[in-house]
């Protein structure tokens, strides 16, 4: 998951990058509404973790602009704690979610397992693919029943492939996945991480299948 913090208090921002990081999530972070605004029309993201007090451009402004776009991105919007209007300015403006300030960072990762789930449409949070499971809640693969050692970015990585169901994924698709802004990865580094991750999906006979020049997907179970 691709999250994107917008948030201009630098010591809460810097709080909030860390703990989702140490979550394992890839985490980007802008400081002022005309940065958000920006970032969302041109990156994909999963989950968008808004401050309304922006400053260069509201976020019930960007919230507004987002959603006059279509997007479908889950929003979870900071307030005041006493900001009653902003809270309901906000969900009414399309937020999925809202979160006072001050907050503890337990609850915000609460919130955001929470819009994981409402992100399934009320299905299960369990993805299985052959004799691999995903738990999207608690970000847990299981292969033959035993859980995969994982690191950070072959989890997202595998996230990426299991989201979107057997359609073709690019390279810039899982650099955007993968990456924060900022990293330098290169198309070489793509392919090391997915075969490492293709080498440790071979016991369960759970295929990574390379359209070259265009990408990866994977293979549905029982293919041959």
């Amino acid at each position: 998951m691709h999250i994107l913090v917008a948030e201009d208090d630098p010591s809460l921002a810097e709080g909030l990058c860390r703990s989702l990081r140490h979550a394992g999530y890839a985490v980007d972070c802008v400081t002022n509404g005309n940065e958000a605004d920006a970032a969302l029309e041109t990156n994909e993201f999963d989950l968008l973790i808004l401050d309304i007090g922006l400053p260069k451009k509201s976020g019930l402004e960007v919230l507004k602009r987002l959603r006059s776009r279509n997007s479908a991105v889950a929003v979870l919007i900071l307030t005041a704690r006493d900001s009653v209007h902003d809270r309901v300015s906000g969900l009414d403006a399309g937020a999925d979610d809202y979160l006072a300030k001050p907050f503890e960072l337990a609850e915000l990762a609460a919130r955001v397992r929470a819009l994981t789930r409402r992100g399934t449409a009320g299905g299960s949070t369990l993805i299985t693919h052959g004799a691999l499971t995903y738990d999207q809640v608690g970000r847990v693969a299981r292969l033959n029943n035993e859980p995969l050692d994982l690191s950070a970015r072959e989890l997202r990585l595998l996230e990426t492939f299991l989201q979107r169901d057997g359609r073709l994924v690019s390279k810039d698709q899982l650099v955007n996945q993968l990456c924060e802004w900022g990293e330098e990865v290169s198309s070489n580094a793509i392919e090391v991480y997915v075969h490492r991750l293709r080498k440790k999906l071979e016991p369960g006979d759970v295929r990574i299948v390379t359209v070259r020049g265009l990408g990866y997907s994977l293979e549905k179970p029982g293919t041959k």
